[in-house]
Order: structure tokens, then sequence, then C-alpha cells
């Protein structure tokens, strides 16, 4: 029997399992009590803990369910010795996560995220609290400190130093990912890094003279590097990597325009080898999923040099709603997602196609989840292209955020449907299928619980209906990625045999594999 019943304030799933009624536990050696949180419910799911340096104490985040379904995640100190639990960090509308315990055990570090709105979208940044001494009387949550007040940019990942006085973290900017650090009192961030990279999985050496950190780029896969920790941006000391070097079938480079509202919007553009005015490329546009993210770094899974081996030339934007350009970036694209980031990848498309070396009349357009979305919006929305590929994409906007994993934080974004109804009536790609007339590749995991499989079955149907040339890849076994490498090759074969039919105008080949 494998019956479930959920009382209310249940979460239901979570990307691509279901949730019963086994939960998440932290536990400590069998001398102490053992199980320090032995009734937690929810609240552990996906939280990360740290121990105190001399073990009295563990710090973690402690998701909280609210009357209205809604959920905030809190950090919480825990008593190894006792199970005592004390909240530090809370409040109502943000979510407290990530906590990192000074070296010297005396402060945590922890991301405060404000919760989205309608009206906009919620902020980011990092804060410090003192650690309360071990035994201590539960008082409520600690007041804490803001470190990046007036830094306009998203902390992702950060690391205490070995001295405790300063914090590394990394940022996405500008269609790079580098490394900052600032002082546990706060004040101005020091960027670190000056290059067309990302930085994560950041490590500081003991002795507090460099960090070790992974680094990759749109155009470099994963590679461990030192970063002697000067003044400013210095110098990034490769280190041997177990992966060697990689040899890419093209370039990259980088390309902006100018949209009406005086906005740049750039990109990064993979030109295949060979591309020239005398044999200009067929044009790929790739959207990135999200919405709230960046094309920066190394995707194994979104990986446009195999693309460029098959002779195509790839356009990678970062439209409204991309994060590495402020607030007000992702503000553009808040209140219409089918609005400014249609313009403006649109636009930055119309200045490639003038390129020499890019062939207008040979044009494509593929994007996941986000990029699905605006797949589908594109395909509403104009011809232009002479394929749309369309991964795990959105498609009824009233009826994904009706079965998605996680619906509160749907409509705190886009509101009730019921009462308002203008953000889904303005968004939602379905409201223009009629339109549709570009051959479409359809592509689902059935295990896909944050954009539910019945999108994509909501939209083949629409296709089917309309006579729209169009195919359905489906995964039975599968979530919101493409995980399994029989399954990767599956979807890349099948991805590449579609755009050769409609974009090269070869013969269809049906992937061996299939």
């Amino acid at each position: 029997m494998n019956a479930i019943l959920h009382e209310p304030g249940s979460r239901l799933r979570y990307w691509d399992h279901d949730l019963g009624p086994e939960s998440v536990h932290l536990l400590v050696p069998a001398d102490s009590p053992g199980d320090l949180t032995p009734d937690p419910g929810r609240a552990l799911d996906e939280q990360k803990f740290e121990m105190a340096p001399d073990g009295s104490a563990v710090v973690t985040g402690w998701q909280v369910t609210e009357r209205d379904g809604q959920f905030r995640t809190e950090v919480v100190v825990i008593d190894a010795r006792t199970g005592q639990r004390q909240t530090l960090l809370s409040a109502s509308g943000a979510d407290f996560a990530s906590p990192r315990i000074s070296p010297d055990g005396t402060l945590v570090l922890a991301s405060r995220d404000e919760h989205d709105s309608y009206d906009q979208p919620g902020d980011v940044t990092l804060v410090v609290a003192a650690l309360p001494a071990a035994g201590g009387q539960a008082v409520g949550p600690a007041s804490f400190r803001d470190l990046l007040a007036g830094f306009d940019r998203r902390p992702l990942e950060a690391a205490w130093a070995p001295d405790s006085r300063s914090i590394c973290f990394t940022a996405d900017d500008n269609g790079r990912c580098p490394l900052y650090r600032v002082g546990a009192d706060g004040g101005r961030p020091v960027r670190l890094t000056d290059d067309n990279a990302a930085y994560g999985n950041l490590c500081p050496a003991p002795d507090g003279s460099c960090l070790y950190a992974l680094r990759s780029a749109v155009d470099a896969p994963p590679a461990p590097v030192r970063i002697p920790l000067g003044a400013g941006p210095g110098r990034v000391e490769p280190l041997r990597s177990p992966g060697g070097e990689v040899s890419l079938p093209g370039t990259l480079t980088e390309v902006s325009t100018t949209v009406a509202d005086g906005t740049r919007i750039r990109g990064w553009l993979v030109l295949p080898e060979g591309a020239s005015a005398d044999s200009p490329a067929p044009l790929l546009l790739w959207v990135h999923g999200g919405p709230v993210a960046s094309w920066n770094s190394w995707s194994w899974r979104w990986n446009p040099w195999l693309m460029a081996a098959r002779g195509y030339a790839v356009l990678l934007p970062d439209p409204a709603l991309s994060t590495g350009y402020g607030h007000r970036m992702i503000a553009r694209g808040w209140d219409e997602w089918g609005g400014n980031p249609y313009i403006d990848v649109m636009a930055i498309t119309d200045a490639v196609v003038e390129r020499p070396d890019i062939d207008a009349a040979r044009t494509a357009m593929m994007g996941g989840s986000y990029g699905g979305y605006l797949a589908n919006w594109i395909a509403g929305h104009t011809d232009r292209f002479n394929a749309i590929v369309s991964h795990a994409g959105l498609w009824a906007l009233d009826q994904m955020f009706g079965t998605t994993d996680g619906p509160p934080f749907w409509r705190r974004h886009f509101g009730d449907p019921r009462s308002q109804p203008d953000r889904y009536l303005a968004s939602s790609p379905h409201l223009h299928a009629a339109k549709i007339v570009t051959p479409m590749l359809v592509i689902h995991g059935d295990k896909d619980y944050r954009v539910p499989v019945g999108e994509a079955l909501r939209l083949w149907w629409d296709l089917v209906f309309q006579s729209v040339p169009a195919r359905f890849l489906y995964f039975p076994d599968e979530n919101h990625w493409i995980l399994k490498p029989g399954d990767v090759q599956v979807w890349y074969s099948t991805v590449l045999a579609f755009l050769a039919e409609h974009v090269l105008g070869e013969p269809w080949q049906r992937p061996e594999l299939l």
C-alpha cells in the first residue's frame, strides 16, 4: 500500500519525488541525544546545516509552513547536548538559509531572501548574527547585520575567511559570476576576479593567504584554481585538473544591443569553426531557464558546443528577469513574462543576424523551463524562426500554478487567478495557440513536478488540433532535467535531427536510439 494522507499545510511534492511521512532528521553520536530533531516534519527538507567548531551546537535552516500554505525558512540553533532548539534568524516575508558559522565560533552568516510579491521581486543579501552561547536562554530571533546594503547584485555562495573577519562570496555580474570579499562588519564589497568566468565551490586556505575554487565559463568546463587574497582583483592561478584540456569546435564572443527603453541587452555568441561571410552559420537562439538566472558558466546539460559541432551559431542572451544586471533588470519583466523578455531576445537576435557570418534565413529557437515558456510564447507571436524546441515549458499558467510542487510561491508573484486574472491573461502562452505555425519539438519528463507534464500534453494536443508540424519527445522516468546518460543522448540526437529537418532542409531521420 502506497497511499499518503496529507494534512492541510503540508507540501505534497518536491521537484521529482512525492513527500510522505518520512522526514529528514539531524543525528549526533549515540552518547548525545542521538536524534536532535525527533519530529521535524518537513522542516529540514533541502536545508543546509553546520556544527560549531567546539561541537556544542548545530545551526540549520528550518522550514516553517504557515496557515495559508505559504512557507518560509528560518535559521535555528540546536544545542548538541540537550537538543534544545531556538530560533536565531526569522522574519515574516523572508527566508534565511545556508547558515555558516565563523571559524572562531562567534557569528553565523546566512542568506536573507526577501519574498517576491505581486508588485516587485524580492531582494537577496547576506547577514550575520551572533551565535548564542551553548545552553543559553532562548530569547527569540536575533538582530542581524546586513552585509550588502546598497550592493545591487544577488549573492550566491559564501564562505568565511579563516580569521572570521571577512566573507568571500560570488554573485552574477554582466554575464560573469565573479568573486567578492566583504568585511564581517559590512562595508563596500571588493571584487577579487575580473575575467569572463564564473566561480564556485569556495574553499579558503587555512592560513588565509588564498582561496581555492572551481572556475568555469561558457567556453571552459569547471577546473580548480588558486586565488591570492590581495586588496583587489588579482591573478587566478590554474591548478592541475583531472579533466584535462577541452578542445572546442568554435569561438565565443560577447554581443549586445540597446532596446527602446534604453536598456543594454547582452549575451554570448558561440560561433562554429568556419563561420564567415562566405559561409554564414545558421543561428540557434537558446534562452536560459530560471527565469532569474544568467548564461555565465559551463553547462553539461545545456551545452552550446554540441550545437556548434554541427555547424550552428548559438546565441545565449540575458533578457529581462536575468541576474547580474541589478534589481531593475529583474523588475523589468516582473509584471509580464512575455513582455520585455520577449522584446529583449528578439532585439538581440535582430542585431546578431545582421552579422555577415550569420545566415538570417536559417534560424531556430529553443529553451528549457522558463526558456521553454519563452519558446511557447515566441511560437504564438512570430513566425520568423524555422523551428522551435520547447523543453519543460510552461503553457497554461493558471493550470501550471495549481499543479506545480510549490503553488504558494507562484501565487505571491502572479496573484490568485480567480481574483487577479490580469497577469495570467497577459502572460499565458496557451491563449495565443491559434497563431502558431512554426514547427515545434515538445520535450518533457513525466516525473517533472516543478513544471508538470500536463503542460506539454496540453501544448501537444493544441498543436495537433491545429495541424502544426510537431513532435513530442517524452521521458516517462525523467524529471525537470534529463539526467540519465542514455536519455541525454536521445535528447540531443532528437533535437539535432529536428533542427536538421527544419533549419538545414535535410530529410527527417529518426534517431537510432529511439
